[in-house]
């Protein structure tokens, strides 16, 4: 009977239903069921059956299906049908035998599966029908797959002798599917089928059959599977040595006492990392045999000998006497001549000198401070043919040779009781009394519309005040100050690290009408696909705001950051307290360290410690460790490396070699030492160092040579040679040594500066309008390689200013202001009178 083609939708249910019915047990294997009268060659088999599947985390999981023929293939999971519109289809036809193909996918979600997560397992089954009759295929497990984070057992240190079995158990975390283990022995890879005395057991523990004393090592049990990794404590394996005596020597000759000896060494074999030294004395002493000792001692030539050693002691005995007694004599005279000697120290008695009055009422003067070291000067910036010395020497170039006679003369004021009265009454002030003077890390003057320079030397920090940022008829003390990372509580979220000191100037709130240059050390590594960094400040109440983004500077911003590879210069109206933060973009973000080792000066014990120190790469931190190994009695004995630590979350270890043992023993019981990643990365903890203690065998030992390394774990490393002698050797003590940061720490007026002022004034003049000809500030930052901050210079009243005033923070007191004249006259201005000054110009 033929059927309409309409009614196969229906037929094909109907069967659907009645096979539901009539299954029997769910079968793990294809099975085929067979209509009656078909043909068993016309039922569907599989070309590709769903396999076992683990979900990882929330991905979901990929189940597919293709059979040979087949009009339909339906999916079902833990007993119930998925729906049809889940099902993702494919129908092709087989090119050698012309039958219908069809492959069938589906995906099965972690949501899915914890539906049912603890009642049985989560499977899936596909059913393929033919005109014959059904297949089931196989069915597919799926799991949940995971690792726990705690280890079941975790191995243990052990010291083992030499040639002693060791067993390090290790029972890895529950995991789905099941961890396979690995162990590393000092973070290399332990490889049974390359060393033939190491095994690991079915349980996983590392078996060693005979101790060696390579295998000395920190040993790390390592468990993985498709989700994680993880990695057990380290466990610090110390196989010793103990020590065993040599053969006896021969005895020596019969000796003038009538006794001779014999000698042995604990060398056979030597003790080794802590192992027993031997027991008994290394040296037998016995008498010589009765006649042996009669006729040595009765020898003539014996006698002679006696007589005339016993002449030579007397005869220095007698010498020694005479001596004394000169000596003595001597030193009598002396003490009558020097007793009455204070004729010669007369001279040196402290005077008192008044000072004197200025010599022009009418030059401008900035009063200083009595109780602070600002350095204030008054004078005319034309050249006076009776001052003193010149303090600036114009010789050559446009920019160099603008007065006939070159000079600018600068004079020190003298304290006035009107300096007095300001600074009393600038000492009332809330802001001012709370300063904590005399200290080491801040520095303070007294500044005008003429500005000025402040520095707290030795560390890198300094802030410039360029000429008219104070209005004029206006008179501020401005301090500044190095904070130490734990007095101040700066948070830091996710990934982000303190990259520089936390600095601040001020007061806050006072008016400025150009900005001044915060300049600072930063560690950090900047790069934009590594770092996103942040200028964070410190608000009136005690928040931390990020008020400027680098790379996303907008011209309208009250801050701007010149970022350099280890300095930063902060553009700023608002003083404050300011800190350099980075956020880590990935791995790849790093932050120069610098590694320093320091020992005792002097080595009164038989102890000799090395201390490892690893610091921001910043002076200010340099400076903090000097000086406090100076307060130790410590010495620097290596040049300082840098080392770059990525953002990685490995630890920094630390470890000494190769130390000779027949002069020195290494109290250290493990191979090396670690300073965990998060207390260097978060940049908050301040003298972070490793000390490896030694011991001499001998009081009179001397020559220390041996290897410290230092290295993170799948990262960078840097290595010392370490060869001196303890007692004398002081070749390293010149490389810390502090250099000058243009004398005092304030410095007021002119002398702040290396460009003359009315040199300056006439740059600016001739710069500041832009030219056809392009002879103007923007030619002149594209020479001195500022040609990137081209916007925010241009928002400002006047572009050559912010240009000079950076050159001036960037290159004060060293800078070569020759290369500045070069630049500026390589402009090609007309005017050829463009850089002097005349006599009615001052």
């Amino acid at each position: 009977m033929a059927v309409r083609p309409g009614l196969w939708p229906v037929l094909l249910s109907i069967v659907l239903t009645a096979w539901l019915r009539g299954s029997g047990a769910q079968q793990s294997a294809t099975v085929a069921n067979p209509v009656p009268g078909a043909s068993p060659d016309l039922l569907p088999h599989f070309l590709v059956e769903p396999e076992d599947v683990y979900i990882v985390k929330n991905k979901p999981v990929l189940l597919v299906c293709k059979a040979l023929p087949a009009t339909q293939i339906f999916f079902k999971c833990n007993g119930e049908w998925v729906r049809q519109v889940d099902h993702v289809i494919e129908r092709s036809t087989d090119g050698s035998s012309g039958l219908p193909v069809m492959e069938v996918r589906i995906n099965v979600s972690r949501q899915q599966v914890e539906k049912v997560f603890g009642l049985e397992e989560y499977w899936c089954q596909c059913v393929a029908w033919s005109s014959s009759g059904t297949t089931k295929s196989q069915k597919a497990y799926i799991r949940i797959a995971y690792l726990r984070k705690n280890f079941e057992q975790e191995p243990l240190a052990k010291e083992v002798s030499l040639e002693q079995g060791i067993v390090l158990p290790c029972r890895p975390p529950e995991g789905v599917p099941p961890a396979e283990v690995e162990w590393l022995r000092n973070e290399d890879l332990v490889d049974p089928s390359l060393d033939p005395n190491v095994y690991i057991t079915r349980e996983h523990s590392l078996v060693v059959r005979q101790a060696r004393l390579a295998d000395t090592a920190n040993y790390t049990c390592v468990a993985k599977n498709i989700v994680a990794r993880r990695r057990s404590a380290s466990a610090a394996v110390i196989v010793y040595v103990d020590g065993s005596w040599s053969p006896w020597s021969k005895w020596s000759a019969c000796g003038l006492d009538c006794t001779h000896w014999r000698s042995r060494e604990c060398s056979d074999p030597a003790p080794r990392n802590g192992g027993e030294e031997c027991q008994g004395a290394d040296l037998d002493t016995r008498n010589c045999t009765s006649e042996l000792c009669v006729h040595t001692a009765s020898g003539p030539e014996d006698v002679a000998l006696y007589v005339g050693l016993i002449a030579v002691a007397v005869c220095l005995l007698l010498l020694l006497l005479v001596l004394v007694l000169v000596y003595c004599r001597k030193k009598e005279g002396l003490d009558s001549d020097v007793a009455d000697s204070s004729i010669l120290t007369s001279g040196f008695q402290p005077v008192s000198i008044k000072p004197s009055k200025a010599d022009n009422p009418h030059l401008l003067t900035i009063q200083p401070d009595l109780s602070t070291t600002t350095t204030t000067y008054q004078g005319s910036l034309c050249p006076r043919q009776d001052g003193p010395s010149p303090k600036f020497q114009l010789t050559n170039g446009h920019l160099l040779s603008p007065l006939s006679g070159g000079r600018h003369t600068l004079h020190h004021s003298s304290p006035t009781s009107e300096a007095e009265d300001f600074v009393s009454r600038l000492s009332t002030q809330n802001y001012f009394r709370s300063l904590p003077r005399g200290t080491s890390n801040m520095t303070y003057g007294t500044f005008n519309f003429l500005g000025g320079r402040l520095m707290i030397p030795h560390t890198g920090i300094s802030l410039l005040i360029p000429p008219d940022a104070i209005p004029r008829g206006k008179i501020y003390e401005i301090y500044l100050t190095l904070h130490k990372p734990e007095d101040v509580r700066l948070p830091l979220a996710g990934c982000q690290t303190l990259l520089s000191p936390i600095v601040s100037c001020g007061p806050p709130g006072v008016l400025l009408t150009r900005p001044v240059i915060l300049a600072m050390d930063h560690c950090g590594e900047p790069s934009p696909e590594s770092w996103s960094l942040h200028l964070k400040k410190q608000s009136c109440e005690g928040s931390w705001e990020d008020v400027l983004h680098l790379g996303e500077e907008a011209p309208s911003h009250l801050y701007y950051c010149q970022l350099e590879a280890g300095s930063c210069y902060i553009f700023t109206e608002q003083l404050g307290r300011f800190a350099l933060v980075g956020e880590a973009l990935s791995v790849a973000a790093a932050k120069r360290l610098k590694l320093l080792l320091f020992a005792p000066v002097a080595c009164t014990s038989l102890e000799y410690n090395i201390r490892v120190y690893c610091l921001h790469d910043t002076r200010d931190a340099l400076k903090e460790v000097v000086q406090l190994e100076k307060q130790l009695g410590g010495q620097l004995i290596q040049e300082p490396r840098v080392l770059h630590l990525k953002d990685s979350y490995h630890n920094l270890r630390l470890s000494i070699h190769d130390v000779p043992s027949s002069l020195w023993k290494s109290k250290l019981l493990v191979s090396y030492q670690e300073i965990p990643f998060y207390h260097i990365w978060n940049g908050t903890q301040q003298y972070l160092h490793c000390t490896f203690t030694l011991e001499r065998v001998s009081p009179s030992t001397s020559d220390l040579a041996c290897k410290v390394w230092v290295w993170q774990v799948e990262g960078d490393g840097q290595s010392f040679n370490i060869n001196f002698n303890i007692t004398k050797d002081t070749r390293f003590t010149e490389l810390l040594a502090l250099e000058s940061e243009g004398g005092v720490p304030a410095l007021v007026g002119p002398s702040a500066f290396k460009i003359p002022f009315l040199i300056r004034q006439k740059i600016i003049t001739s710069l500041d309008l832009p030219c056809s000809r392009g002879a103007d500030w923007r030619t002149l930052a594209q020479k001195l390689h500022l040609d990137s901050h081209l916007s925010f210079f241009a928002s400002k009243p006047s572009p050559t200013a912010m240009i000079l005033n950076l050159w001036e923070a960037r290159h004060f007191p060293n800078g070569n202001l020759s290369q500045l004249a070069a630049a500026v006259a390589g402009l090609g201005q007309p005017d050829g009178g463009l850089f002097t000054v005349s006599e009615a110009e001052c």
